[in-house]
């Protein structure tokens, strides 16, 4: 096993990854900026290292801050979390080439499915569904119109290389098309250096069913169940449940063959996820993206699955077999996690703030991810998330009475937060019946 891995990440996820190197005996090393100098991660990692100020481009996202700190701590291997760069290959083979253990996929894996068009191309000659869209991306306004009319309005505009719900947009028509297409480009060279736009049919009613995979050791790729992500604001997701109360088992069986078919085309290896829209109508599915890392949401597969997914990231990375049968996966029971952000629980916008008061829920069933503890300063500079509230139980029904008692003791003072949204969403009779799409918060609001 690795014996000394840096965290090049920061809050929660930070705390979540340092939480299962320490249980196995892995030297656990923090990496953080002046921003972040008072947070829980720094403290309960082995070491903590200084490596910039607040701007995440001279700190998380600075690789030659990060690979120094790596030598200079004896660092064995690198875990990225999410965001920052986490999914960017030059980085991986970077920290590759210097001797260090990369733990996520390869980088030639995160290179072919960052690309949005290149990404689907790879699923339909897979055998993957794929929604009707661009095979190259649309160089121009003129060629986004002819595109969008031989795909049929509404649109999605995409830029190929975002992610995370960031550089989207709908267009019902060719002058929204105008205007969406414009937009999008511009943000796209803007965040990602890149502004490759593809078109693609945007599906009204929808949900947003996503696979965990797992790439392991021997080069095996095996589907560690379904997440259901519909409960967005922005294309951003804020409650995930696993199983999906949408998928029944033969569209169970279909969803995870061809998340392991996606997984097998650019020999993944290490956690990813495969995420699909589902017409909940029709049961018919379609390949959305491939984020190559951990997701936010891993906790709910965790649970039931019965497996830590840093445990096995760690174990891929040091060439070893799992600690479970990949032939006898079987789900048991429910789970559901809350995203809780410094933000307004009605408009969405950022809150940071002095956190004066943080009392997390206890009981059975529930488990809390956070970031932050009470005298921490939440800062405009990075994403909102505070922690993650995850519930489980032997039935939804049970989760959803366990959470609602959960968010009713979940206090927070200081920042503006939004436990009161998923208080009004634990009462909503669309979420309740399971029958609900990406568009619930909208219509919610």
């Amino acid at each position: 096993m690795i014996e000394s891995l840096l965290v090049a990440n920061r809050g929660e996820i930070a705390r979540r990854i340092i939480r299962t190197a320490k249980r196995l005996g892995i030297r656990a090393i923090a990496v953080y900026s002046e921003a972040d100098a008072d947070l829980p991660f720094v403290a309960e990692a082995d070491e903590a290292v200084l490596i910039g100020p607040p701007n995440p481009a001279q700190s998380y996202r600075n690789a030659e801050a990060i690979l120094a700190a790596a030598k200079a701590t004896g660092a064995q291997a690198i875990h990225p979390g999410y965001g920052f760069l986490s999914e960017n290959a030059d980085f991986a083979r970077t920290v590759e080439a210097s001797g260090l253990i990369w733990v996520g996929p390869g980088a030639d894996a995160i290179s072919a499915m960052g690309d949005k068009i290149n990404a689907r191309n790879l699923m339909a000659a897979a055998g993957v569904p794929v929604a009707p869209g661009t095979t190259d991306p649309a160089a121009d306004l003129d060629a986004a119109v002819t595109a969008a009319a031989e795909i049929g309005y509404p649109v999605m505009v995409k830029a190929a290389a975002g992610g995370g719900g960031m550089g989207m947009g709908v267009a019902v028509d060719e002058a929204a098309l105008r205007t969406e297409y414009d937009k999008v480009r511009a943000f796209a060279e803007r965040m990602f250096g890149d502004g490759s736009v593809l078109i693609e049919r945007y599906f009204p009613r929808v949900r947003h069913v996503e696979v965990q995979i797992l790439g392991l050791a021997d080069g095996r790729v095996v589907a560690l169940g379904e997440r259901e992500c519909s409960v967005q604001r922005r294309n951003q997701k804020l409650v995930e449940e696993s199983p999906s109360p949408a998928v029944a088992p033969q569209l169970r069986s279909r969803l995870l063959a061809a998340a392991v078919r996606a997984g097998e085309a650019v020999d993944y290896r290490n956690a990813g996820t495969v995420e699909c829209l589902l017409d909940p109508t029709s049961g018919d599915f379609f390949f959305l993206e491939m984020n190559t890392r951990l997701q936010v949401e891993h906790p709910v597969t965790e649970y039931v699955y019965g497996v830590d997914l840093v445990e096995e990231q760690l174990r891929v990375a040091a060439g070893l077999a799992p600690t479970f049968d990949p032939d006898a996966l079987a789900p048991s029971g429910h789970a559901i996690e809350m995203r809780i952000n410094a933000e307004d629980p009605k408009r969405f916008l950022p809150g940071p703030g002095v956190i004066r008061t943080w009392v997390e829920p206890t009981g059975e069933g529930v488990r809390v991810d956070s970031g932050y503890t009470g005298g921490n300063t939440v800062t405009p500079f990075y994403d909102s998330l505070l922690a993650k509230l995850i519930v489980t139980g032997a039935t939804r029904e049970e989760v959803l009475e366990r959470a609602r008692n959960a968010v009713a003791a979940f206090q927070i003072e200081g920042p503006k937060n939004n436990v009161p949204f998923f208080a009004e969403l634990l009462e909503n009779e669309e979420f309740l019946s399971g029958a609900y799409d990406t568009a619930i918060v909208t219509r919610m609001r």
